[in-house]
């Protein structure tokens, strides 16, 4: 199965809170864009899904966003939710290393809980080439994964586990690191994931 195949599937059977990355809002997420953006700054959230991230800055007031995720299930699902809001937010369904994205276009670039997903060297590089090309100048990064104890497999999928360093390893001298921190997430099964917070600027 491949990866749309397999994101389509789990999205099509499962409920929104039913999953173990699940959270009913993205605190950290939500702390570090407000630090790093201003309302009309442009911000993309890879892997966006059903999460309700979109939502609160909504409500917070942003006002150039766009959502990527590879299932057009998910951004189905979150564009029926937002009802008439869902207007003011730009939509794109594709694979995040494949997809073309509009060159300098974006101030912050969120994800959290896809770039763990990349087990290979090829596609982390690809990865990085698209946040290179996408973000601006002097423009945020914020990528949240699996921290050093988080899980190995999520999803039915094989994971990469990081710690600051090695994932800032991965992305290289052209992003400076600004902080990162580890969490804690308690999933809708009573469990906890460690997930891993970087927050880096490109130079």
């Amino acid at each position: 199965m491949d990866t749309k195949a397999h994101w389509e599937k789990v999205y099509s059977t499962k409920a929104p809170d039913a999953v173990s990355w699940y959270r009913a809002h993205l605190e950290t997420s939500l702390a570090l864009i407000e630090r790093a953006a201003t309302p009309a700054d442009s911000i993309i959230d890879v892997g966006g899904g059903e999460s309700t991230l979109v939502d609160d800055l909504l409500l917070r007031g942003f006002k150039n966003l766009t959502v990527l995720d590879v299932s057009q299930t998910a951004i189905d699902a979150t564009r029926k939710r937002l009802g008439a809001a869902a207007e003011q937010v730009r939509w794109l369904v594709g694979d995040v290393t494949k997809i073309e994205l509009e060159p300098r276009s974006y101030n912050v670039w969120h994800d959290r809980a896809v770039f763990h997903f990349l087990t290979t060297a090829e596609q982390r590089a690809a990865y990085v080439g698209q946040v290179s090309s996408a973000v601006k100048p002097g423009g945020h990064v914020i990528i949240s994964t699996f921290g050093p104890e988080g899980p190995v497999k999520c999803s039915g999928l094989d994971a990469v586990r990081y710690d600051a360093e090695s994932l800032h390893g991965e992305f290289g001298a052209g992003f400076r690191m600004v902080e990162s921190s580890k969490e804690l997430h308690e999933t809708p099964f009573g469990t906890t994931q460690q997930f891993l917070y970087c927050y880096c600027r490109i130079e």
